[in-house]
């Protein structure tokens, strides 16, 4: 006899019978929970892959509106200076502003080469190990 839903009714089943199917059971189990994982991991990887273009685009419109910043700049120092001015002026500040992150840069580097290896480390924890199994 089956259920509205298609399910075999199991309750007459023996118990070596019902015993019997559970390698089945649990095998079906493990593929469904695969498969589950499998569909999850395809929706995710499309929605990563779909908001990484809208990060793209919202990159590329923000490439394009620096420009258009700095020439609204340069449009209203134009009012008090000469044209040639403004633009000097807002291109000397760009130049300092780079420095300025060129050497924080510069800085953040050369503080990540002064941390110690992990390679370096483990290598060292070593032969400590070794130096003292040498003592005994």
């Amino acid at each position: 006899m089956t259920t509205p839903r298609g399910f075999r009714d199991r309750s007459d089943d023996s118990l070596f019978t019902l015993i019997g199917d559970i390698p089945e059971l649990v095998r079906n189990l493990v593929v469904a929970e695969i498969n589950g994982a499998k569909a999850w991991a395809q929706r995710t990887a499309k929605d990563a892959g779909i908001g990484a273009g809208w990060f793209v685009g919202a990159l590329i419109v923000v490439f394009w509106a620096i420009p258009v910043f700095f020439a609204f700049v340069i449009a209203g120092l134009s009012s008090w200076w000469p044209v040639w001015l403004s633009a000097l002026v807002v291109f000397g500040v760009m130049i300092v502003i780079t420095a300025i992150l060129a050497l924080l840069g510069y800085l953040r580097f050369k503080k990540l080469s002064n941390r110690e290896n992990p390679g370096t480390a483990i290598s060292e924890d070593v032969r400590i190990v070794k130096e003292a199994r040498d003592e005994y």
